[in-house]
């Protein structure tokens, strides 16, 4: 097991987050983000509060301490040790004490391989993994990864073993990474420029792009933007907007109003707020991983 840690402190001791970032094996190229575990201490009892940006779906254990999670509009999500969450274009509101996580990012080539279910049909929700029809086949990895007396080894094996027993080919592989690659190119400006990139016909890409990602062509290039941006203003500190704001973006006015339909709130007001387990995490993974953020990262 190859890790990468970094750890960040709050004022006066008051928490400290730890990340640990794992290389998946050869034989997952371009099927997961990584794995990954975030350790949190919260001094007497406390909670953090924080958001998730949107991301591609996502298995979290935990020992200790249970989130407190919701997305926008929807109920929240209590007493869950597996939480999944399908790809997302909303923020996820949670709070959160002293515990251990591990984290399984996972990218459209792994959902190709291991889930059944269309991207698009579980989008911006957060689950009780063990009881979802798309996510509880991973619910037997909590009695491994929530269980703090089993070393970071042995659970790190366990995951790989268990993605190796739960992984199949899939036809569309070649597509799934040609659109993946074009999808995190910086100049795409166009649904047209995607496909051409893709090398595929804009109905293809429609139909792989739901199935896969989750969303259309066009809402996936506006999140690639919207997370060049935000990622820019959590990893500089005393930045304003305006200097992170992606070139593509014709006006602040049009950057605000993105904003809000990503986060449900303007850039002053998430701003306004403590990002403890975010910031960290950002800058712990641009650091050692080389993306700050998961729709950031490349196919392979």
């Amino acid at each position: 097991m190859t890790g990468h840690q970094a750890s960040a402190q709050g004022a006066a001791k008051r928490y400290e987050v730890r990340s640990n970032f794992f290389a998946p094996p050869a034989q997952f190229d371009g099927c997961f983000t990584s794995f990954y575990q975030a350790i949190i201490d919260v001094d007497d009892g406390g909670v953090l509060h924080d958001h998730l940006q949107p991301e591609w779906a996502n298995l979290r254990f935990f020992s200790g301490s249970v989130p407190v999670s919701q997305v926008p509009g929807k109920p929240e999500l209590r007493d869950a040790r597996f939480t999944a969450t399908g790809p997302s274009t909303l923020p996820v509101r949670f709070e959160l004490g002293t515990c251990r996580m591990w984290g399984i990012g996972i990218l459209p080539l792994g959902w190709s391989r291991l889930l059944d279910t269309n991207a698009s049909d579980v989008v911006n929700i957060i689950c009780d993994g063990a009881a979802h029809p798309a996510f509880k086949k991973f619910a037997p990895m909590q009695e491994v990864l929530c269980d703090d007396s089993v070393p970071d080894q042995q659970q790190f094996d366990y995951i790989v073993e268990f993605m190796n027993a739960a992984m199949r080919p899939n036809r569309d592989e070649d597509k799934i990474v040609r659109v993946h690659r074009a999808m995190v190119d910086s100049k795409l400006t166009s649904v047209a420029d995607f496909a051409d990139l893709s090398g595929m016909s804009v109905r293809t890409l429609e139909r792989l792009c739901h199935r896969y990602f989750g969303f259309s062509p066009k809402l996936l290039m506006r999140r690639q933007r919207f997370m060049r941006s935000l990622t820019d203003f959590l990893l500089h500190d005393g930045k304003k907007w305006t200097e992170v704001m992606d070139d593509h973006y014709h006006d602040q006015a049009q950057f605000t109003r993105e904003f809000h339909e990503f986060m449900t709130m303007n850039p002053s007001d998430y701003a306004a707020l403590d990002h403890p387990v975010l910031s960290a995490f950002i800058r712990a993974r641009a650091k050692i991983w080389g993306s700050p953020a998961q729709t950031l990262d490349k196919p392979g």
